[in-house]
């Protein structure tokens, strides 16, 4: 059987690495640092969990974000904010599933992670 898959959609690489292999042991991650290649990739497949970080380059979380809820073949993907803009992520709360405030931890993201796979 197949893992589901996680998007980390995540412009800092450090982070995006450490999204990735928080969650590689129960999910086929594919990892983004910009919102241009992950839109595009949300295009091709629906994944299982998205982590979205809000300020990327090309094209922004939020504009991710509303894509996503407004697809219906998307709109039911969870979705965890991961941002250190605190007062962006609260204007965002009735859309994302899940806000992690930066720096996350990878033990409160794999916790999360593990409860919605």
């Amino acid at each position: 059987m197949t893992n589901p898959i996680a998007l980390v959609i995540e412009d800092d690489p450090q982070l995006n690495r450490i999204f990735s292999l928080t969650l590689n042991e129960d999910f086929t991650t594919e990892t983004f640092t910009n919102g241009q290649d992950a839109l595009q990739r949300l295009s091709e497949i629906t994944p299982h969990l998205i982590i979205l970080d809000l300020n990327l380059p090309g094209v922004q979380g939020n504009e991710i974000l509303a894509h996503i809820r407004s697809d219906a073949r998307l709109k039911k993907v969870t979705v965890i904010l991961a941002t250190a803009d605190h007062r962006q992520a609260d204007s965002l709360q009735d859309q994302a599933d899940f806000i992690l405030l930066k720096p996350v931890s990878p033990i409160q993201l794999k916790q999360i992670a593990s409860r919605v796979k």
